[in-house]
């Protein structure tokens, strides 16, 4: 006899028939608290942002601004609904925002951190600032900032600086802070980039490219105890830096 000709006895038809229809009844509550949540909850006024906290702007005129268009952005809206692409949007006319992240805490909690470009030279007689990916902090106040300068003598009238400049710019982008203070400007010579310290000693790099590999190794020659006056250090190849010359006295770099 063929397993297909043996009838299921009553009790079990029943109990079959009446998973099924809890499985349909099951599917249509899950298909319907799924379209309740996508086109309601998660836009409803019961989780809309209603505190904004704003960290990482700065200061200034505008930072304050940023502040202002990030809440207001924020403000439209909720937590279980952010849209970072909005958030992005308001801070795009700003260049010292580097990046927005945002963390949205149930239910009306909304916080934005902003994470900066860093300054890390000056251009033009205003001066202007300009990050170490060669963006233009317009509206940054950069007046009597101790950084080195770009060899142009006035801010271009886009948002980025290009060509050797902009190489020059991701070179001391790439530069520790403790080693930037004493940088006094940045050049393009016949060897490619570099930049010549207070007291007249020239660090070259050729390229931009392994910066920070080249300038740990500018930081290795500069506080060796046993340095006497150079005139250069070629970080052509950062694992073999090679010192020349007897002109100048390289500034005293702290070792951390």
């Amino acid at each position: 006899m063929s397993t297909a000709s043996i009838a299921l006895p009553a009790r079990a038809r029943a109990r079959i028939r009446v998973l099924r229809r809890r499985v349909v009844i099951l599917t249509v509550l899950g298909v319907g608290l799924f379209a309740l949540y996508t086109f309601w909850f998660r836009d409803s006024s019961l989780v809309a942002v209603k505190t904004v906290e704003v960290s990482g702007a700065g200061v200034g005129a505008d930072a304050k601004r940023l502040k202002r268009e990030l809440i207001a952005a924020a403000e439209e809206m909720t937590t279980l609904n952010v849209d970072h692409a909005a958030l992005v949007a308001a801070a795009r006319p700003f260049p010292m925002a580097r990046e927005v992240k945002a963390n949205a805490s149930f239910p009306s909690s909304l916080s934005i951190e902003v994470v900066e470009r860093r300054p890390v030279a000056l251009i033009g007689p205003g001066p202007t600032a300009v990050a170490g990916d060669g963006r233009i902090l317009r509206g940054f106040p950069a007046k009597g900032l101790p950084l080195p300068s770009l060899p142009l003598s006035e801010t271009p009238k886009g948002s980025w600086v290009g060509g050797p400049v902009g190489e020059q710019a991701r070179l001391l982008g790439a530069a520790p802070a403790a080693l930037l203070r004493y940088v006094d400007h940045s050049f393009k010579g016949p060897s490619g980039v570099g930049v010549e310290l207070d007291g007249g000693v020239d660090l070259l790099f050729s390229t931009a490219a392994r910066a920070p590999q080249k300038w740990r190794a500018a930081v290795a020659v500069l506080t060796d105890p046993e340095l006497g006056p150079l005139d250069y250090v070629d970080l052509t190849v950062p694992r073999r830096p090679a010192v020349g010359g007897v002109g100048y006295s390289p500034p005293e770099i702290p070792s951390t």
